[in-house]
């Protein structure tokens, strides 16, 4: 019995049992019915009030072309993964000060996941992995 014990806090420490959240594509593009407004992806996308979220991990934050970035952007330090997006998405302007991004904020984890999976599907030319 102590054996289990150990085993299952040993797995709740390595973060392996209730921190893995699995990520559904479709559910993250209903999320990102509330992004539309300000920001595009697929292969027509382009910039509007935000830029267009293609290839946006593993790229650097403020570097899409011809898109007019607000001052914290603009030298900011940071290239896009999935563990800054998630702390990003959950409060912009906290994480941001300055950014023209006016959203309040994803405060539902599974909702960040699911966002997360449908985002990363997209290569930076807009066409599906």
């Amino acid at each position: 019995m102590r054996i289990i014990a150990l085993a299952a806090a040993s797995l709740l420490l390595a973060g392996g049992v209730g921190t893995a959240q699995a990520q559904d594509a479709a559910a993250g593009q209903r999320v990102f019915n509330q992004c539309r407004a300000c920001h595009q992806v697929g292969e027509t996308a382009r910039n509007l009030v935000g830029p267009q979220l293609n290839g946006l991990f593993g790229r650097e934050a403020g570097s899409v072309e011809n898109y007019n970035y607000s001052q914290a952007f603009q030298g900011l330090d940071k290239t896009w993964d999935h563990e800054n997006f998630a702390v990003y998405i959950q409060n912009p302007r906290q994480v941001t000060p300055g950014t023209k991004m006016v959203y309040a904020g994803l405060k539902n984890e599974q909702q960040i996941a699911d966002l997360i999976a449908y985002l990363d599907q997209f290569n930076a030319d807009g066409t599906t992995k």
